[in-house]
């Protein structure tokens, strides 16, 4: 049999099986992204993800930027800008230097790049495939940054793609990835999210790693934490991080190991070896097969580290690695020896089988009860919150009992008893992308004000009763709070209106149409529209502001599905909440200061100004609704506006100042024992 023929590859398929093991999977590509966002010292990275990363994977940073003349040459092999010489990575200081990456990624997907340098007057945009410039960089707007979408990654590469399980998995890793270096790099604030979803993480910029810590994994391991600091002047090391105490313990172990601000991959022979160290160490402390929460960062010159290991940067080696890894799990067991102050103890208190032969005779030791009260919780501690029990409302309003109970029983089906229907759901739900920058400012801001304490708070509370058209009362754990329900439903339809912007449903005015004339002549009647003789007639008022709505109607159908007749009928308004109606009686105000109020000629001022007014309308409640059906406003309250606060709204700090803590569980416990 004859010998084969070497042949040498054609450039294509040379770049295309370096890309497969550079660009392994969309978290390896989203790991050399974030660096490059790093190197580019970024305060805020914003990461969006489709279909796990394989049909859209996007990262948008606010950093340096790239140069318009190095847009030619940025997706080639080997080009970077942090490398010169091969000796320079003795004393590398940044994440990138193979330039690979971004040349990688373009050979097995669609890649776009937007950036702009603080010393350009408008941003650029570029798509390239396979390493090369597809046309000349476009100018467009943009702020200082760089965005990279990626799209269709692996489209090339079929088996590939199909080797991948599920999208929920990869973005699964591309969450774990985010999340160490969010924890890392606490200065700079990072967001995750799916296309279209809400953020699945977010951190703040200049934060803390003990709080990203608690964002990311919670309060159980953040509240165990303690820190870890030593320096060695003669390995030349220095070593920082944060452990937990031996209180804590979990099945599955997590670690985050940073060398040189590197993350370094768990599969590594480095992590594996300081992972086994570890464990041991804790393994005196707890029980078998329980692992702890570490997060280290080693520092150490430049000169004893190799990072060209691998060409996706995962595993380095460095000098006195055994040694240092004995230094290391030395400093851990000394901090673990002073750290038993808080350690809680277990113990089998009574032989298996004892305590059923003792519960079949009907005897109880000692020894039973003393286990029974560790399990006890506290009677001032304990969280009593049943929906079956009575509400306030109960107490509060007398009527008959057969009127109570034919309410109770109908509200508890889900049936809302409006006698009169003012309005009629005519419009299905539509699946529109909203692609407006405007909008998606409006959306970035609501996110970005957005307490994480506040969230939780409205997200596990627990109603308890409406007091009045403005205030409720609700429980979160043993606290009880009064909330300004009038305020708390302001921000909700204002972000329900941001959110679900050219997607709404639509309320029919029915039976009859309106006209917006007669609304806005209604509304000049009232003491409330602040009309005075200095302002004009009211007939000519009211026609200049018909003329400025029907100018605008096609706006407000478009986008927020309230619909105004040629003929200056209102036939429709949005539908913010299901079984939820707007008020009647402030409906001809409402018209009066959408053409009086709203900004109309400047895009995102006209779209704040409206989702504003609209929404002051849409949680405005009258008085002569109340009175014509408290019960209807009672039911709505319990179970509209409510569960739409806990589902829904992103609250800010300044939702705080309208949640009043009234009393606690332990606070009650003190003055009763005193009585």
């Amino acid at each position: 049999m004859d010998p084969g023929i070497i042949k040498k590859l054609e450039q294509a398929v040379v770049n295309r099986i370096a890309a497969g093991e550079v660009i392994q999977r969309p978290a390896n590509a989203l790991k050399e992204l974030i660096e490059n966002s790093l190197d580019a010292k970024a305060s805020l990275i914003q990461v969006t993800v489709k279909v796990g990363g394989l049909k859209l994977l996007q990262i948008e940073d606010n950093g340096t930027g790239i140069r318009k003349e190095d847009l030619e040459i940025v997706c080639e092999r080997f080009t970077t800008s942090k490398l010169t010489t091969f000796e320079d990575l003795t004393k590398i200081s940044t994440f990138g230097f193979r330039g690979e990456a971004l040349a990688s990624i373009s050979h097995v997907a669609h890649l776009t790049i937007q950036t702009k340098t603080r010393q350009e007057r408008c941003a650029y945009k570029a798509s390239y495939e396979d390493g090369q410039l597809q046309a000349r960089p476009k100018a467009c707007a943009g702020n200082q940054g760089t965005i990279i979408v990626i799209e269709d990654l692996f489209y090339n590469m079929p088996q590939r793609r199909q080797a991948f399980k599920t999208p929920n998995e990869e973005f699964q890793k591309i969450y774990d990835v985010t999340a160490k270096y969010a924890i890392h790099n606490s200065r700079v604030g990072f967001m995750l999210k799916k296309h279209g979803e809400q953020l699945s993480l977010k951190t703040n910029v200049n934060s803390t790693q003990e709080a990203n810590i608690q964002i990311i994994y919670g309060n159980d391991i953040s509240k165990e934490l303690m820190s870890v600091d030593y320096k060695d002047q003669m390995l030349q090391f220095s070593l920082s991080g944060l452990i937990t105490k031996v209180n804590y313990n979990n099945k599955k172990g997590i670690m985050l190991l940073f060398i040189n601000n590197r993350l370094v991959e768990s599969t590594g022979r480095t992590l594996l070896a300081l992972k086994t160290a570890i464990d041991n160490v804790y393994s005196t402390y707890l029980p078998k097969g329980m692992h702890p929460f570490i997060y280290l960062s080693l520092e150490m010159a430049p000169s004893n580290l190799d990072v060209n290991v691998h060409p996706t940067k995962h595993e380095v080696h460095f000098l006195y690695e055994d040694e240092i890894v004995e230094k290391i799990k030395s400093q851990i067991e000394t901090q673990l020896l002073g750290s038993n102050a808080t350690r809680t103890f277990y113990k089998q208190l009574k032989l298996p089988g004892i305590g059923r032969e003792e519960k079949e005779t009907g005897n109880e030791t000692s020894i039973n009860k003393s286990a029974a009260a560790q399990d006890k919780v506290s009677a001032k501690d304990m969280i009593r919150t049943d929906s079956k029990e009575q509400k306030l409302d109960k107490f509060l309003f007398s009527e008959s009992n057969k009127k109570t109970d034919d309410s109770s029983s109908t509200y508890s089906n889900g049936v809302l008893p409006i006698t009169e229907q003012s309005f009629r759901v005519t419009a299905k739900q539509k699946t529109k992308e909203v692609k407006l920058t405007s909008v998606l400012k409006m959306m970035q801001q609501i996110e970005n004000k957005c307490s994480v304490q506040l969230r939780k708070i409205l997200k596990e509370m627990v109603f308890v009763g409406s007091i009045d058209k403005s205030f409720a009362l609700f429980q979160y754990e043993t606290k009880l709070y009064l909330s300004n329900t009038l305020m708390l439903s302001k921000e909700l339809f204002y972000q329900r209106l941001v959110y679900n912007f050219e997607n709404f449903c639509a309320l029919e005015i029915a039976p009859e149409r309106l006209s917006i004339k007669s609304l806005i002549l209604l509304a000049l009647n009232s003491t409330e529209s602040g009309w005075c003789e200095e302002d004009g007639d009211k007939e000519e008022l009211a026609q200049r502001a018909v003329e400025i709505l029907l100018i605008h109607s096609p706006i407000m159908r478009e986008y927020f599905s309230l619909n105004i007749s040629p003929e200056g009928d209102l036939l429709t308004l949005p539908l913010l909440l299901e079984q939820y109606c707007p008020s009647k009686a402030y409906l001809p105000l409402y018209m009066l200061r959408l053409a009086t109020d709203v900004e109309w000629e400047e895009e995102e001022k006209c779209f704040e100004t409206f989702c504003r007014e609209t929404a002051h309308y849409y949680a405005t409640v009258s008085e002569a609704d109340i009175k014509d059906d408290p019960k209807r406003h009672r039911w709505q309250t319990e179970h509209v506006l409510y569960p739409a606060l806990k589902k829904y709204l992103l609250p800010s700090e300044k939702i705080r100042k309208e949640l009043y803590e009234l009393t606690s569980l332990p606070k009650l416990y003190k003055v009763f024992e005193r009585c």
